[in-house]
């Protein structure tokens, strides 16, 4: 499985009702201009500290995403390299979600 997903596989991810954690790995002050409806916030900069006891299921679907992917990335492969099977970066992060699936979500 690609640890990359683009933007338009997540949305229609997200429109099909798939049982999935959306995790946003921004800071709380990115987190607070904008947002995915249904991200849960679990910044890159407390990540290893709590991803176990926020995300303790290895085999769930996770969806993580940023402000341009780089973040993302850098978390779901920290969880793939700790058994994670089924994650994913949503490619472009926030920013192409913004420019590609909803222009109501405000780029910064």
């Amino acid at each position: 499985m690609s640890l990359s997903i683009t933007v338009a596989e997540a949305k229609e991810m997200l429109d099909a009702g798939a049982l999935m954690r959306l995790i946003d790995v921004r800071e709380v002050d990115e987190f607070a201009i904008c947002k995915i409806e249904g991200a849960e916030l679990l910044p890159l900069s407390v990540f290893a500290d709590q991803y176990l006891s926020r995300l303790p299921h290895t085999g769930e679907r996770i969806l993580l995403y940023c402000h341009h992917g780089m973040r993302s990335m850098r978390a779901a492969e920290y969880l793939a390299k700790r058994g994670y099977s089924k994650v994913s970066s949503i490619d472009g992060g926030i920013d192409a979600w913004s420019l590609q699936i909803d222009p109501a979500v405000p780029r910064y």
